[in-house]
């Protein structure tokens, strides 16, 4: 086929015009052929056009089509044969595939985003820092120019906070390990809510102090249990994630918040609060570091709100006097972080970038957990929602039964069992939204999952013999 009777034929049926302002030709291209397959105009094994006559037919510079292709294949929607050009995939089974409902990572929007901020970012960085500065050790909280990053970073949760409280470590897990071990010591007792985030109590219980369970009800902790924690259980420190909470996803109101923090400062203890997620709620009660600064230390990592290769949290502390304990716990841990890694979340924060791309990533989160709500049963919470879903699990699946069947189906999923302190754990999973790459193949995960927990008599697995 030569040159002119490709530019003459008309574009292929399943491709809807392009549209002026409709946002960049390849992610339009990509979004056409994931509508044609759910509507059926594509199916699986059809061949789609060769890159270069599809760009000849819509007008388009060769890249274009080969970015939209590419993107395509990202979401699982076509499968590169060499020698034979592009196909609609016959869906993610086949492969053997996992989709991962078990990891919660922010979701990734659509398109390269990521990865041009990546390359750009580290243009930035070596273009203006010493490569033999940032690749030697560093000692303390992070230079002056990242702690003034994150303090502008923080504004948005806790107001203006001043750089010399902030310290800038390597992922919100060793800084928790560190505040723990700044502020108790072997047999204290670190208070948290019954469902509670595994790192924690990893943390806690690796360092020979104890885990207590905190009852709570549906607005979070109970202010009186924490009180009787407090007097019998010598309790040092309090573990608390009170918005878009992990794993119930529940957001603590600001009236319990405060009852809260009036019985940790009775009893003189520090408080922890980890907020990963509050970036996703457009209204939040205030942060707990901003009702009671001078007894909360307050983490906020980039892993959930960026990405997790990032390895970048900031904590923001009380005062100098909590500054150097947690130093000194920290340069046990890990010695120090990746001055790079800082470094870039620098040079992200200050171009604007990082609010960008947050932003995208709460606009995916959206869109993925509206399409959750339309697929899934889970009992739905007013106030914030963020990436992740607590689903009760119906009486006729046991929870180790329906991580099998789920299994089975290649899904991965996550039981309460991971996050209940002390006691039995309830009948319920928690079900994450960012990892599986694109919406499409959620959308199917869900569906299978939904499809898993309608069944009334679950099948009992064949006898082996």
């Amino acid at each position: 086929m030569n040159d002119k009777s490709d530019a003459s034929m008309a574009a292929p049926a399943w491709l809807d015009a392009l549209v002026d302002g409709g946002g960049p030709r390849y992610l339009q291209i990509a979004d056409a052929i994931g509508t044609a397959v759910d509507e059926g105009r594509l199916r699986p094994g059809d061949r789609l056009p060769p890159q270069r006559h599809l760009a000849r037919q819509l007008g388009l510079d060769l890249t274009t089509v080969t970015r939209a292709y590419a993107e395509a294949r990202r979401r699982g929607l076509l499968d590169a044969r060499v020698g034979q050009g592009s196909f609609v995939s016959h869906g993610p089974a086949d492969d053997g595939r996992v989709a991962d409902l078990s990891m919660n990572i922010p979701p990734p929007p659509p398109g390269d985003k990521l990865e041009r901020m990546l390359r750009q970012g580290m243009n930035d960085v070596l273009a203006r820092a010493d490569v033999d500065t940032l690749m030697t050790y560093h000692w303390g909280a992070g230079s002056l120019a990242d702690r003034e990053a994150a303090a502008a970073w923080l504004e948005a949760s806790l107001g203006r906070v001043d750089p010399a409280r902030i310290a800038v470590v390597p992922g919100a897990q060793v800084a928790l390990a560190g505040l723990v071990l700044a502020h108790s010591a072997p047999g204290d007792a670190v208070a948290a809510e019954v469902l509670s985030y595994p790192g924690l109590m990893q943390a806690v219980r690796q360092s020979g102090r104890r885990m207590v369970a905190v009852a709570t009800d549906e607005c979070g902790m109970l202010p009186d249990e924490l009180e009787r924690a407090c007097r019998t259980q010598r309790v040092r420190l309090l573990y608390l994630n009170p918005t878009i909470q992990n794993p119930t996803a529940m957001t603590m109101p600001a009236g319990r918040r405060q009852d809260i923090l009036a019985v940790a400062r009775a009893h003189g203890v520090h408080v922890i609060e980890d907020d990963p997620y509050s970036f996703l709620a457009t209204e939040r009660p205030p942060a707990l570091a901003q009702l009671a600064p001078d007894i909360v230390s307050h983490v906020a990592t980039l892993s959930k709100s960026l990405t997790p290769g990032l390895r970048t949290a900031f904590v923001a502390l009380p005062d100098a006097a909590t500054q150097d304990g947690f130093a000194l716990a920290m340069r046990a841990l890990t010695l120090m972080g990746a001055p790079l890694m800082a470094a870039l979340a620098t040079q992200w924060i200050r171009s604007g970038v990082a609010d960008a791309f947050r932003d995208a990533v709460a606009a995916e989160a959206r869109i993925r957990y509206e399409l959750a709500e339309a697929v899934l049963p889970f009992a739905h919470r007013e106030g914030p929602r963020g990436f992740h879903i607590w689903q009760a699990v119906p009486a006729q699946w046991s929870l180790n039964g329906l991580l099998a069947a789920a299994s089975a189906h290649g899904l991965g999923i996550c039981t309460s069992e991971f996050f209940t302190v002390e006691g039995v754990a309830p009948k319920a999973i928690r079900i994450s939204l960012g990892a599986v790459p694109d919406r499409r193949r959620l959308e199917r995960a869900l569906k299978v999952l939904a499809d898993l927990l309608a069944q009334q008599r679950p099948a009992l697995p064949a006898v082996v013999v």
